[in-house]
């Protein structure tokens, strides 16, 4: 059964199309851990753009959806 709480959205970042995926904050052993999030690209060229500008797209993520 799929989790129902991760929210899915389509985003474009510098004309390359990625899907991301969010998971909510959970409590956890250590207390509250999350969310997490992780991106998925539509193309072969967006996963390559994914690749060589790492840091770059997780700021404007973590700055813009988050």
């Amino acid at each position: 059964m799929p989790n129902t709480s991760t929210i899915r959205k389509n985003i474009k970042i510098n004309n390359y199309k990625f899907v991301l995926e969010i998971y909510p904050s959970r409590n956890g052993c250590n207390g509250k851990e999350g969310p997490y999030w992780e991106i998925f690209p539509h193309s072969y060229k967006a996963s390559l753009y994914a690749f060589s500008n790492k840091d770059k797209l997780n700021k404007k993520i973590e700055a813009e959806y988050l």
